[in-house]
């Protein structure tokens, strides 16, 4: 049996449903705050996580807690605000509704799409069980299991061959989650583990970083890209660039016609768009992402706005937008500034022009690279920048302390304290052997 879902008392105001709490429609609901709208979020998750720093959860530097919010929390001052715990199954266009997992209909006047995106396995989806990405909080729990029940695994591993396979670790993509995570598991094992176990050595594990272009950060300048590979090859990382990967098992990779035996493999080569096409049969790219028009709304429908990874949005020079956090808040600013000028009769905003604030990735604890365009940071200064950079943008005073507490013990003692294997790791484990 289904019902209309529509929140408290908003019969009578313009309806906007945001779908997704991620940087782009969580941007979108705060820019709305005190305009003439009851506003409906919808979100599979109860919490909206700052992703940037996911990698750190996934390598044991950071807690959970301390880059993810609950989404009620962030909005219990605002009235007008109502929060669902729910995924949508489909949209009809026409009669301007949204249907939940749950069957019930939500109604809207406008319609929010910021649903983010998913792995991509290139047609490989089987691929997926052996070699997990890095989207979600479970993403994160499950790849940490990983990486430490390996060393435990092969602490009383007595066969060469298999407890070699155990201490193998393939990140294959080198985009800046690829590069960040080789940086922090060679340093993980180099620098946090020795001291802690007795059979095995795990300086001598192995990291590789397999980039199936011809190298790492390719959406950095040369200069920079070239930095980083130097950079991750000094900490013990062993980089194959031009090598894209062509089989996945749970025995390993095979990459160049070569078998790499490896417990532990993470996918970070590539993202696929939410399913906001298939539910409004829109056109869309190759990655599933929406068309949409200058405005950000799809085409045809100027009530629905698509955002973040959700939509390919197109520079002047027909570049896309890319796909990181500050691109996501811009859009969602801009889609509110679009809501407000038509509810108040005025002329909508000039098309949404992206402004590139500069690309950061981290390498290791003590490196990293900045392209603001106009200059570019390399090494300690650029990591220093970089943790002040990501500091900011956290949300609350507490997260802020405790994540740059946490850096500050990493960096003088190479102490990572968020080591432990839940039973989501666990079962990982077990799943992986079996």
């Amino acid at each position: 049996m289904t019902s209309n879902v529509r929140g408290h008392d908003l019969a009578s105001r313009h309806h906007v449903v945001v779908v997704g709490a991620g940087f782009g429609g969580l941007e979108a609901v705060h820019r709305l705050a005190g305009a003439p709208v009851g506003i409906t979020l919808v979100d599979r998750r109860n919490h909206h996580l700052f992703q940037p720093l996911l990698y750190q959860v996934a390598t044991a530097s950071l807690a959970p807690s301390e880059i993810a919010w609950p989404i009620r929390h962030l909005l219990s001052k605002r009235r007008e605000v109502t929060t669902l715990l729910a995924s949508v199954e489909a949209i009809d266009k026409q009669a301007r509704l949204v249907r939940l997992d749950d069957g019930s209909l939500l109604d809207y006047d406008t319609l929010v799409l910021a649903t983010g995106a998913r792995h991509a396995y290139f047609g490989h989806d089987d691929w997926e069980p052996f070699a997990p990405g890095l989207k979600t909080l479970e993403d994160a729990t499950t790849i940490r299991g990983r990486i430490l029940i390996a060393f435990e695994e092969a602490e009383r591993e007595s066969d060469e061959t298999r407890r070699t396979a155990l201490l193998t670790f393939v990140i294959v993509g080198a985009g800046p989650t690829g590069v960040e995570l080789a940086g922090t598991i060679v340093e993980l094992a180099r620098s946090t583990l020795p001291a802690d176990f007795r059979h095995i050595d795990t300086r001598k594990a192995r990291i590789i970083l397999i980039e199936a272009g011809p190298r790492v950060l390719p959406g950095f300048a040369q200069d920079l890209s070239t930095y980083a590979q130097h950079a991750l090859e000094r900490l013990g990382v062993e980089v194959v660039v031009g090598e894209p990967v062509t089989g996945c098992s749970a025995e390993g990779v095979v990459y160049g016609g070569k078998t790499l035996a490896a417990a532990t493999v993470i996918w970070a080569a590539g993202v696929q768009a939410s399913p906001a096409a298939e539910w409004l049969d829109a056109p869309a790219d190759r990655a599933g992402r929406l068309k949409v028009e200058p405005d950000l709304t799809v085409l045809g429908h100027p009530e629905i706005f698509a955002i973040g990874d959700a939509a390919i949005v197109a520079r002047p020079d027909g570049r896309p937008v890319p796909g990181i956090a500050p691109a996501a808040k811009q859009e969602g600013a801009y889609v509110a500034q679009v809501i407000r000028a038509r509810l108040g009769g005025r002329s909508v905003p000039a098309p949404f022009l992206y402004k590139h604030a500069g690309d950061l990735a981290t390498i290791g604890k003590r490196r990293a690279v900045i392209d603001f365009g106009w200059i570019k940071l390399r090494g300690a200064i650029a990591w220093w920048l970089w943790g002040f950079a990501h500091i900011y943008f956290l949300i609350g005073v507490r997260n802020r302390l405790s994540v740059a507490l946490n850096w500050l013990w990493i960096y003088a003692r190479d102490q990572r304290s968020a080591r432990l294997i839940t039973q989501r790791g666990v079962e990982a484990g077990s799943d992986r052997q079996s």
